[in-house]
């Protein structure tokens, strides 16, 4: 039976897959605390003191918003990730803004922390870096997406993205969320929606969006989705269930992974 330090790390995979020692360094400094839907972890410009790893269904996004209130997303985090510092040091300038999407627990800790205890653990440091290499993929990838392909296939790759991380099929979003989501006007994207659904992809709800075909709409939804799914699992090992929910990652080792690469001979 996991102890309740161990049961801790339980709700968030990155932290599902630390070893003893490197869960030891972290568990001092964890703190469980609840977020509503709508809650701002930190605005654009303010120092990122925390970092938080979304648990169970809790999901956060980070968003770009222009002048004229218009918005965008960049990047969706669940419980295989985290919010915050990873790659920096910590307590500096964000350039987003991550907004809490679908409210529940998640654990933070403060950056400073969470910074020595990756000094003091190459394993830490190795799979933090890996995640910021796959989260990096995802706000890359987004941009292409948002510039090269139409709105249909743009909002089924975010619904796959919010189902991956919430294993439901029925997606707990507002039409007002995703439009903000995807920087479109919520009139233009309940026509986009009514098409989807006519086409049997998706149903509408208030306040929700459920799809009914997981493989008819991966196979409607553009190349990104698969890219960004493919890349975690590379360099994350994250793995999928059979029906595509992200239900782990089990990144290598860093010893493993040197035994990969060729060793240039010796003059």
């Amino acid at each position: 039976m996991p102890s309740a330090a161990d049961a801790l790390f339980q709700g968030n995979l990155l932290l599902k897959t630390l070893r003893a020692e490197d869960r030891a360094l972290l568990a001092p400094h964890l703190e469980r605390v609840t977020h509503q839907r709508g809650e701002i972890l930190f605005a654009t410009g303010s120092e990122v003191t925390t970092i938080a790893f979304p648990c169970g269904q809790t999901v956060a996004t980070l968003i770009i918003a222009m002048r004229d209130g218009r918005s965008a997303e960049t990047a969706t985090i669940g419980r295989e990730g985290a919010v915050g510092g990873v790659v920096s040091h910590g307590y500096l300038p964000a350039s987003t803004q991550a907004v809490v999407q679908i409210g529940g627990p998640i654990l933070r800790m403060d950056a400073g922390c969470f910074q020595e205890a990756k000094r003091r653990s190459e394993s830490l440091r190795n799979l933090f870096t890996r995640y910021g290499d796959c989260l990096l993929a995802q706000v890359l990838q987004s941009v292409a997406c948002n510039a090269l392909h139409p709105i249909e296939a743009r909002c089924l790759r975010w619904l796959l993205t919010l189902q991956d991380r919430i294993a439901s099929k029925t997606l707990p979003v507002t039409q007002e969320l995703l439009a903000a989501m995807l920087g479109v006007q919520r009139t233009y994207l309940t026509r986009i929606l009514r098409t989807l659904q006519q086409q049997g992809l998706i149903e509408v709800g208030r306040g929700r969006i459920t799809i009914r075909d997981r493989a008819k709409v991966e196979a409607a939804a553009c190349e990104c989705h698969g890219v960004v799914r493919h890349h975690y699992e590379t360099v994350l090992g994250a793995g999928y269930d059979r029906r595509g929910h992200l239900v782990r990652v089990e990144p290598p080792h860093e010893a493993a992974s040197a035994e990969r690469i060729p060793q240039r001979e010796s003059a």
